[in-house]
């Protein structure tokens, strides 16, 4: 009983990091609009950096679901 309860705990601990992921995918895609209308030249260039910057913040968003689960099925 309380090892399950300390599962729970842990796994809802750990999407805090999904949180912050979302938070950082609204950071990189909010600078990329300022970005793209302060210089409308660059915008091929600050996409690239922009869809570069998702995909790491989304890797994170990633490990943190996989701990999640292996919290609550694998122990």
């Amino acid at each position: 009983m309380l090892l399950q309860a300390a599962k729970y705990i842990g796994a809802g601990l750990a999407t805090i990091g999904l949180a912050g992921a979302g938070v950082g995918i609204g950071t990189v895609f909010g600078a990329l609009v300022l970005g793209i209308s302060r210089n409308p030249s660059l915008k091929d260039e600050l996409f690239k950096m922009a869809i570069l910057g998702f995909a790491l913040t989304e890797a994170i968003a990633l490990f943190a679901l996989m701990i999640v689960f292996l919290l609550l099925f694998a122990l």
